[in-house]
């Protein structure tokens, strides 16, 4: 029996443009610099409001740490990935995005609050760890070749950030790092199943083409007609 492949895509897998994936990235942008602003500007420190481990007062960092920043630099360096990867989160997740976002910030938060050292933790480097660990083990773990590629060019973009989630620095919150990683990779693992599937593919018989084999699979055309061609 032979047959022709149709290829269909599972109206989940059809990834569509919404207004989040440039609304979310764009208000997380602007709430951070706007805090930052804030800061400089009337010669606040909001580095208080930072997860600090082990302590009861420092899980309210858990939600304000993400959009806290020492300087500029910190800030610059958070931008841009922090764009990039909502962007790809509410583009190729939208229907599970937020449940990665919120309660990776928590469980990211908690983690650190749990492991950190005596100090306090800031900025949103978690959170990019985060969606950079999640994107990139979900095309692995769903064997979607769309979203494979997409691990790939995570991997290309932020493949030297795995070195941060090591003890490299003093002043650079690796354990932020390390479980934003690893949230990343439970969450990947959770929500495999959930979301944007592999392509299905369905298979149609052709007639014709069947018609020109036997039933036990050989080559065996049909005689061609003989026209009478006496008058």
């Amino acid at each position: 029996m032979c047959y022709l492949i149709n290829f269909l895509e599972m109206s989940e897998t059809n990834f569509k443009f919404k207004s989040t994936v440039i609304t979310v990235p764009v208000a997380a942008i602007l709430l951070i610099w706007l805090i930052y602003f804030i800061e400089i500007t009337f010669g606040f420190n909001f580095n208080k409001f930072g997860i600090y481990p082990k302590s009861f007062l420092g899980l309210r960092g858990i939600l304000f740490s993400p959009f806290i920043h020492s300087d500029t630099k910190h800030l610059f360096n958070n931008s841009i990935p922090l764009v990039v990867m909502l962007g790809c989160l509410y583009y190729f997740y939208q229907k599970i995005a937020n449940k990665i976002l919120f309660g990776g910030i928590l469980l990211t938060g908690l983690l650190t609050w749990f492991i950190g050292r005596p100090s306090f933790h800031i900025g949103a480097s978690g959170i990019i760890y985060l969606l950079v660990s999640f994107i990139f083990f979900s095309g692995i773990f769903r064997k979607y070749y769309r979203l494979i590629a997409l691990s790939l060019v995570v991997v290309f973009l932020y493949g030297s950030m795995v070195w941060y989630i090591f003890p490299t620095e003093e002043r650079i919150s690796w354990e932020g790092h390390l479980s934003g990683f690893l949230v990343g990779l439970v969450f990947a693992f959770i929500f495999r199943k959930k979301g944007p599937k592999p392509e299905s593919f369905i298979f149609s018989k052709n007639e014709e083409f069947e018609n020109l084999f036997d039933e036990n699979g050989n080559f065996n055309p049909p005689e061609p007609a003989i026209e009478d061609e006496t008058n």
